[in-house]
């Protein structure tokens, strides 16, 4: 360990003012060379990315399309420019997706590079979180070495959230890499006051806008923040330098929802997700504010936190359904950001440590807080966003505390020169204890794990507690069993991760859970691996649908279709399938993927799509972009989304569908598809639905309803 203290003193080492506090002791003569612990890191990096690398992309196919609304986009992004350039989910450009289409294009490009394939789809992510692991190591091991770098990339790269969306195709795995991206910038102007640096950092925020639009301005005040703080230049210049930065915030953002709003809606397809076809209002509305309120027009969510909002409050990272995705090492880092800042105490302004604490705290509490008590849709995957903070803390946290382990932790602790020690010794004893209770949700999943966990922890934290008297090789044989107990838990679910297929809009990593008493009963009672199977609001729960049923006619992270007769798009009603009732596997042919998944169609079903498919602008139409992107994917060809991604936006209204039937523009219409959400909306693809049942005549293709839109023309 003496090689790993003696990498601080290298050009990573922390700021002079941190070397000049009473808290520190003052460090040993280097033991090694700088070659030498350069050589050692970069060796322990290579590995690292290497491992992460295995991990992320290692049977990337198992799932699919993944999520296959965004898939289909990025098919239609590879087609045609236009749908490109928006993020269109058809190549004929009738509807853009919900969110900004930075992720998008990445796919798109992926697709016209490798052709239209899953492995295609999903390595841009992939290829992001090992960016993303080799940035946060570069980040934290400027100010606080090399050792703290490779904790924090460790940390991250196991995260089982993490792993989880480094594998899909939701646009988090960007966002993450440009808000670590951002931090790296933000570090690299705090050290010179660099102005050229901290615009890059809004640059990169601003691109995070394009990736998910307001998730990525939670970190801002924290950037700005720790800049304003510690960067070495007057108040004045900081300012004026922050007051740059947030002008590079906004024409980086904003030069897309510019061209956006300023093109006539006649010319560019309707804005996906809004009720007005505008991008401010799905900023600020479905996909802003009505996140934190709970009000987001034509969303699933009930307003007050219901369906996809429940179970705000502040211990919302550590409940069921959400702490086996991130909350592993969340209460270390919270212990060591409390010590770290203690143990800076009184450090001069521009103290780079402190800085550093503040940046990564400020990001994991900000963002931590808005997840919890956000009252709108709340995914348990937006936690990948909080993984890189928790990282960042335990690196800097575990090897802050070991360099001043003989020294005591300022007057709280004046007498206790081996606080540190302890309080790294309580840090791994709480996380062992936690890991416990987290594998515990799980008990019939390698029940011999939890208990490895719990022994190991607790055996490398008494070991800890008397290092000061042990031989070295037995405290380099406890750290080793430490870190090994610490994160054996979230290895083993993020391997899980990794062989199991995922699939819809709301993937969960992990083992199924066992259902606890009073457990949450808004569709995310399922188990992590699931990947949709929450509900529509208003409708009973379906049989079996607390757990996934697994064995050879489903894979695990399949989604359930659990509509109910008389909700839109149910059995029973003119947008109904026609197929038989009760859940339907995805992937199965004719199988309905309704909200959060998306039907496959059969070999007969698809060839009748096929059939003379270049006579028309779309080969079909169905209610909802999910029912519509399996059918996209196995054609090839566009595929009207009535109503958008939940069946609620106005586009087309009914007069716009008519005139497309009237021109000959649309073959079929498929039945069944999409969702009135509790939050309103346009009820236009109901009513399209119900004139396509009065006007045309059904018939029934391996139990999915189709009306032939082209016999009125012909007739005509």
């Amino acid at each position: 360990m003496d090689r790993i203290e003696t990498t601080y003193g290298s050009r990573a080492a922390p700021s002079a003012g941190f070397a000049r506090t009473p808290l520190v002791a003052p460090e040993a003569a280097p033991t090694s060379t700088p070659r030498r612990s350069a050589h050692w890191a970069r060796l322990c990096l290579g590995g690292l990315l290497l491992s992460t690398a295995g991990l992320y992309l290692w049977g990337l196919d198992v799932s699919g399309w993944a999520n296959a609304y965004y898939a289909a986009a990025a098919q239609a992004g590879a087609q045609n420019w236009t749908a490109f350039f928006y993020g269109s989910f058809d190549a004929a450009n009738s509807i853009t997706v919900d969110k900004t289409p930075a992720a998008l294009w990445l796919m798109a490009l992926s697709v016209r590079l490798f052709g239209l394939n899953s492995w295609a789809v999903l390595l841009p992510q992939a290829l992001c979180g090992v960016a993303a692991v080799a940035v946060l190591y570069a980040t934290v091991r400027r100010w606080h070495g090399p050792a703290a770098g490779l904790i924090a990339g460790a940390v991250l790269a196991v995260t089982p959230v993490a792993t989880l969306m480094f594998r899909f195709n939701n646009p988090d795995a960007l966002l993450v890499l440009l808000l670590v991206a951002a931090a790296y910038a933000t570090v690299r102007a705090v050290e010179t006051a660099a102005t050229r640096w901290l615009v890059l950092a809004g640059v990169l925020v601003g691109f995070g806008f394009l990736t998910k639009m307001l998730q990525a301005f939670l970190v801002v005040p924290v950037l700005a923040g720790v800049y304003l703080l510690a960067a070495p230049t007057g108040l004045g210049r900081r300012i004026r330098q922050t007051l740059w930065a947030g002008l590079a915030v906004v024409l980086s953002a904003g030069w897309w929802v510019a061209i956006v709003e300023l093109v006539p809606a006649s010319a560019r397809p309707y804005v996906g997700g809004s009720q007005t076809n505008s991008v401010l209002e799905l900023t600020l509305g479905y996909n802003g504010l009505g996140r934190i309120t709970g009000r987001e027009e034509g969303s699933v969510g009930r307003p007050g936190g219901g369906d996809f909002g429940a179970g705000t409050g502040l211990l919302r990272m550590f409940d069921d359904q959400v702490g086996g995705q991130i909350a592993w090492l969340l209460p270390a880092a919270l212990i060591l950001l409390a010590t770290g800042l203690l143990v800076v105490g009184r450090a001069p302004r521009t103290d780079r440590t402190r800085a550093g604490l503040l940046l990564w705290g400020g990001w994991l509490l900000v963002t931590g807080a808005i997840f919890s008590f956000m009252s709108g849709i709340f995914h348990e995957y937006y936690t990948v966003a909080l993984a890189p903070a928790v990282g960042a803390l335990v690196g800097i946290g575990v090897t802050l505390l070991w360099r001043v382990r003989s020294a005591p932790l300022g007057a709280v602790w004046h007498r206790q020169p081996h606080a540190a020690i302890a309080i790294l010794a309580g840090a791994l004893a709480v996380t062992a204890g936690w890991s416990w209770l987290l594998l515990a949700r799980s008990p019939d999943w390698y029940p011999w794990l939890r208990t490895t966990v719990l022994v190991g922890g607790l055996v490398a934290a008494a070991l800890l507690v008397l290092s000061p008297r042990l031989p070295r090789s037995v405290v380099v044989a406890g750290l080793a069993l430490g870190a090994a107990a610490a994160l054996a838990g979230p290895v083993a679910y993020s391997i899980h991760a990794a062989a199991t297929a995922h699939n819809g809009g709301v993937p969960t990593a992990g083992p199924e859970l066992t259902r606890a008493v009073g457990a949450r009963s808004d569709g995310a009672g399922r188990g992590p691996g699931a990947a949709g199977a929450g509900q529509p609001p208003g409708g009973g729960q379906p049989p079996g649908a607390g757990r996934l049923p697994q064995g050879p006619d489903r894979q695990p992270g399949m989604a359930l279709d659990n509509r109910q007769p008389g909700q839109p798009g149910g059995s029973d009603g003119p947008n109904g399938s026609g197929g038989p009732g009760g859940p339907h596997q995805l992937g199965e042919p004719g199988g309905d993927g309704g909200l959060l998944g998306a039907r496959v169609p059969s070999a007969q079903l698809r060839e009748l799509l096929e059939l003379d498919s270049d006579s028309y602008t779309w080969v079909a139409a169905t209610v909802g972009a999910n029912n519509a992107a399996g059918y996209q994917l196995a054609t090839g060809d566009p595929v009207l989304p009535v109503g958008g991604f939940n069946g609620t936006d106005p586009a087309p209204t009914v007069a716009e569908f008519q005139r497309y039937v009237a021109a000959g523009e649309i073959h079929w219409f498929i039945g069944g598809g999409g969702f009135r959400g509790a939050n309103g909306g346009s009820s236009a693809s109901s009513e399209i639905a119900a004139w396509v049942a009065e006007t045309f005549e059904a018939r029934t293709v391996d139990g999915i309803t189709i009306y032939d839109l082209s016999s009125e023309v012909a007739e005509a």
